[in-house]
């Protein structure tokens, strides 16, 4: 089942949220839990079982603004140790939506680069 927004993206409908301290190296995978530190777009995300890394991407790029203590759920890669965030949906639904497909993200090459995505 695929959800589609009103931005012309399709998302997976639901999806099995995993415990932090499960997580494997993968694509797709769905962790939630409570904002902890945050230090431009990066911040700890932390569910009872664990704590990890989101990076959001660069601030340049997308500036995104999570607090201390809010409640998301994270759509990502897990690889190397932190989640590279491509979704993150706030409590109130709120969908903040980093990149739109796995691969190079859209900000590699830095700032100058034309976009071709």
């Amino acid at each position: 089942m695929l959800l589609t927004l009103g931005i012309g993206a399709t998302f997976p409908a639901l999806a099995e949220i995993i415990p932090i301290q499960s997580l494997r190296q993968q694509e797709g995978i769905t962790i939630s839990g409570t904002v902890g530190m945050v230090v431009g777009n990066s911040f700890t995300l932390s569910d009872g079982s664990g704590e990890i890394i989101v990076d959001a991407g660069p601030r340049w790029y997308q500036d995104i603004t999570v607090t201390p203590g809010e409640q998301v759920t994270v759509v990502g890669e897990y690889d190397n140790g932190d989640l590279d965030a491509s979704r993150i949906t706030r409590a109130n639904g709120e969908v903040i939506t980093i990149r739109n497909s796995p691969g190079r993200p859209p900000w590699a090459g830095g700032p100058n680069r034309p976009q071709r995505w």
